[in-house]
């Protein structure tokens, strides 16, 4: 089978569509080395492309096309010049990694839809032309032959809100990185140190805009303090937001407002991908309120370390987190103190969670994401040749 990739994403691997798109490649060409995989790729000024191209996997191979890495060549990439080349290269079935599918195909399409974060969250909707490419992809997604996406929570949303028939849209669950593991390594504690970060401590890891809730986990900590402050500050790992708006309140003022935190909360700054699984390993619990999450990363890549979560009950965190950890209503701040506390004081207890974790994120793979998937690409193919028949 020939494979047609949009590969906008995939000089992206610090976002999430990046790192779905490069994990799936990887996950394809281990699994079914005669799949044939065209990435169709809009370089962006100065890039590399002979560099890129040396290394992709095996089966794989790059091809640009012409255009800018504006909002409007984004559009203009993903409805002319990519459907053009998947034509071009003789492409049997085309698979668009995140939710901007092409209006028009001449070939079955798949496309994978994370969230419908824009149509669940008001505050998410954007100005007027946000919800015009919005309107403009939802329409492309009725015309996919199949829509996947990463959790149960996020295809009762995607039947709900975009009218799709059940037979269209599959759950086909993401997994943490083979990197995220609970044994430590000996560059674990000098990588914590250079976050100037304590012994041990409550970490959060994550986005910093609304739906993150950092309120309540600031409120959370607020009344755990008293009881783990001195043993376990709390760490916020990441990049801060430049402003502090609506959509994204900044944690600094955020925990402000709890005037008795000062001095009990360290902020790491930006972390790097591959010093993440350190900053989990460390940590007596990791803490994830989110409001809104179509999958929720985080959460297993701190089960895979091992690491005990506490984190809300909404969309889809009671499916990857499960059994293996404490979920509360996201305003729930007493609930969430109460359990950091006794995950800090209770070693028996925190040592039932982590092994909880371990056996709940074993059941997430790369592998087994890409056996689905490739599973979707027969199926297109089978049903774009029925309905061509």
């Amino acid at each position: 089978m020939h494979l047609a990739l949009n590969a906008w994403f995939w000089d992206s691997p610090t976002t999430g569509s990046g790192q779905y798109t490069r994990r799936l490649v990887e996950g394809l060409a281990d699994l079914a080395p005669g799949l044939q995989i065209s990435l169709i790729v809009s370089p962006r000024e100065g890039q590399n492309e002979e560099a890129a191209a040396s290394a992709l996997p095996g089966s794989c191979s790059l091809h640009s096309v012409p255009g800018d890495r504006s909002n409007l060549g984004k559009v203009w990439f993903e409805q002319i010049a990519f459907p053009r080349a998947c034509a071009r290269i003789d492409a049997e079935v085309a698979h668009v990694p995140y939710w901007a599918p092409p209006v028009r195909s001449s070939l079955p399409t798949v496309v994978t839809i994370h969230d419908l974060i824009p149509l669940v969250l008001r505050r998410y909707r954007g100005g007027p032309l946000q919800r015009l490419y919005t309107a403009l992809v939802s329409a492309a997604a009725r015309g996919a032959t199949l829509v996947l996406t990463d959790s149960e929570a996020s295809r009762r949303d995607i039947l709900s809100r975009l009218a799709l028939s059940h037979r269209s849209v599959r759950t086909v669950p993401l997994a943490a990185d083979g990197r995220f593991d609970p044994e430590p390594t000996s560059r674990d504690a000098a990588i914590r140190a250079a976050y100037g970060l304590p012994g041990q401590y409550v970490l959060y890891l994550g986005g910093f805009d609304w739906r993150k809730n950092l309120a309540t986990l600031f409120a959370a900590y607020r009344e755990a303090a008293p009881a783990i402050a001195e043993e376990c500050p709390l760490v916020i790992a990441g990049q801060l937001p430049k402003e502090d708006t609506l959509l994204t309140p900044h944690p600094r003022r955020l925990m402000q407002e709890h005037p008795r935190l000062e001095g009990s909360v360290h902020f790491s700054g930006f972390v790097e991908e591959r010093d993440k699984p350190a900053l989990y390993r460390g940590a007596v619990a990791f803490v994830f309120p989110s409001r809104y999450e179509g999958f929720g990363l985080p959460p297993l890549e701190a089960l895979a370390c091992g690491t005990p979560v506490v984190a809300s009950n909404a969309a889809s965190l009671p499916e990857i987190v499960g059994d293996a950890g404490i979920l509360l209503p996201p305003d729930d701040a007493a609930g969430m103190a109460g359990a950091l506390i006794q995950l800090a004081v209770d070693e028996r207890f925190r040592a039932e969670m982590s092994s909880r974790a371990l056996a709940q994120a074993a059941k997430f793979s790369w592998q087994r994401t890409a056996a689905a998937t490739l599973t979707a690409y027969e199926d297109a193919r089978r049903r774009g040749a029925s309905e061509n028949a």
